[in-house]
């Protein structure tokens, strides 16, 4: 069996080769860096710097320059140590196993135990003299610096301040975050595994979540029933969790879930769990007394309609979204049966999204699915007048032609095992 921690190794190496290939008519190194720490909080490491070196640690960088892939530290002294835990001691032999030739320092030798956002230039400064010789030599550097306003933020952070004393810097960057995610799309079996892991954690809190609710009981109580769950099992938030009732569910993003859930009500919960990196999203609707209304159940159906519809045609060649291929199309494939309905209108969100080590992960939604992307199909109906919102979100790996494979399969959904899982927490007659 190949060592997994070569993969990464593989990856780089894909890479290189694309960077030549989309710009052979420029030379230079490719050079990530990975976030600085912000001790208020856990690190969380940035998904391209992870994907490529599998390393999860702070202000560290890989330079990947004429054959050869250099891993970079800060030189902090042996006091880093006694304060701070790491997942693993970066050293030669471990950089080494995930396939780099050589372990160095990022700069200078200082005494802090953390690298902060407005460091210390000597805390680079070997990088910085490496960074300035490539574009003396009129080379390009070849790095993650899009110009959204929204991804790698930690990362062009570090860029811009080091752009403060590298002249020239910003305007010899080319940006390959298109690259890296085209190479991240596709998720190979190692990484379908470990998403695997994560939906499975996110149904056992979503299960935990069911068993708590009942009239009366807050909404931070039932967040606190999921979150438990994630903790236990060694994962942590994707995202804040939603725990919406009533007319709170209505709103996508409501996540303050402090108000009391009410009889009659439903409760929309929206919670994944982040393992090892990779991302769940799954979003159910629960009726807060154990039984739908009639109108709630009738909203119900249509909603589980859209999805198992969208499902059933989400393969190869088909869009997330395309307003100019509508037949092709799974957005408007929900948006037509939604207006069947006359709900269209109520259906106020995009029909799904790439799903990996971002809950957003990168994608190109201007082009069709290809076989090895995870998607998620999450239709809604959202009526504010009616105090009812709901949402049906699953994750599904795109296989080629054939329908794409559930990941959560195993989470509940239909209005009879949701209604008997719920009624198990109080005392009501089935």
């Amino acid at each position: 069996m190949q060592n997994k921690n070569m993969n990464y190794k593989l990856r780089r190496d894909r890479l290189v080769d694309l960077v030549e290939k989309e710009h052979h008519a420029f030379s230079g190194p490719i050079i990530l860096f990975a976030p600085c720490d912000d001790p208020g909080r856990s690190f969380e490491q940035d998904s391209n710097f992870y994907y490529f070196s599998g390393i999860v640690d702070p202000a560290t960088v890989m330079i990947l320059e004429n054959k050869e892939q250099i891993f970079y530290r800060p030189a902090y002294t042996d006091m880093r140590s006694k304060w701070v835990a790491t997942a693993v001691d970066i050293t030669e032999k471990y950089v080494e196993s995930v396939g780099f030739d050589k372990l160095s320092e990022t700069g200078d030798t200082f005494s802090s135990i953390h690298v902060y956002p407005y460091f210390d230039f000597r805390t680079y400064q070997h990088v910085i003299a490496l960074i300035s010789k490539a574009i003396a030599r009129e080379e390009k550097i070849f790095t993650v610096y899009p110009s959204n306003s929204y991804e790698a933020i930690a990362v062009k952070a570090i860029i811009d301040r080091l752009s403060l004393v590298i002249p020239h810097f910003k305007e010899n960057i080319v940006d390959i975050s298109s690259l890296t995610a085209q190479l991240r799309r596709k998720k190979d079996m190692h990484e379908l595994e470990v998403m695997y892991k994560a939906v499975e954690i996110t149904g056992y809190a979503h299960q935990a979540a069911m068993h708590a609710l009942q009239p009366g009981i807050n909404e931070s109580q039932v967040q606190a029933s999921l979150e438990y769950v994630f903790t236990e099992n060694k994962a942590t938030l994707a995202y804040p969790s939603i725990v919406a009732g009533g007319v709170r569910g209505t709103i996508l993003h409501y996540d303050m879930n402090n108000q009391v859930l009410k009889d009659g009500q439903l409760v929309v919960i929206d919670a994944g769990a982040r393992y090892q990196y990779y991302s769940a999203d799954i979003t159910r609707t629960y009726p807060v007394s154990g039984k739908f209304t009639q109108e709630q159940k009738d909203l119900y159906e249509i909603v589980l309609h859209a999805q198992e519809l969208v499902a059933d045609q989400a393969k190869p060649g088909m869009w997330l979204s395309n307003k100019n291929e509508q037949d092709a199309s799974l957005h408007h494939i929900a948006a037509n049966l939604f207006k069947k309905h006359g709900y269209d209108k109520y259906f106020i969100h995009g029909i799904g999204h790439f799903l990996g080590l971002d809950v957003h992960d990168v994608g190109d939604g201007a082009l069709p699915l290809q076989e090895g992307d995870v998607i998620t199909i999450e239709p809604g109906i959202y009526i504010p007048e009616k105090e009812i919102g709901i949402r049906i979100e699953d994750n599904y790996w795109i296989v080629d032609q054939t329908t794409p494979v559930c990941l959560s399969e195993a989470i509940p959904k239909s209005v009879k095992s949701i209604e008997e899982l719920v009624q198990k927490s109080f005392d009501v007659d089935l």
